[in-house]
């Protein structure tokens, strides 16, 4: 937790690479210090075929999901931070956008949590 999912046009790719965007995302996220830096996970997916806007040509938008606790103001500044580190990245992008949602701790479960050992029931146990 958390992860980020960045979906965008496979043309972006041609910009800048995979790496690039996905370290940018890790390395926003990890400067807020809202989370350990080893439990931070991002992953991307482009897109060959998308519809967009009359005289859009591309987008990214970044799904964040984190467990609960943060507050709206944490969550925003962690959107505008992400948004403005991948404006610097893309500056003729079509669209960018971040999205955060929180995941419910009451729901929640990972391989730790099932784990018979962990009587603590921490969700990083293990790891």
């Amino acid at each position: 937790m958390p992860h980020f999912i960045i979906d965008c046009s496979q043309d972006i790719l041609q910009q800048r690479t995979p790496e690039e965007l996905m370290d940018a995302v890790y390395e926003t996220a990890d400067a807020t210090g809202l989370f350990a830096p080893n439990d931070i996970k991002v992953r991307l997916q482009p897109y060959q075929y998308y519809r967009l806007g009359i005289h859009k040509k591309n987008f990214l938008h970044v799904f964040g999901y984190i467990m609960e606790g943060r507050t709206t103001e944490q969550k925003a500044h962690l959107s505008k931070q992400i948004s403005t580190r991948l404006s610097e990245l893309l500056a003729d992008i079509s669209f960018l956008s971040v999205n955060i949602s929180d995941f419910e701790a009451a729901t929640y479960s990972n391989k730790a949590l099932i784990n018979p050992e962990n009587t603590d029931k921490d969700r990083h146990f293990g790891l």
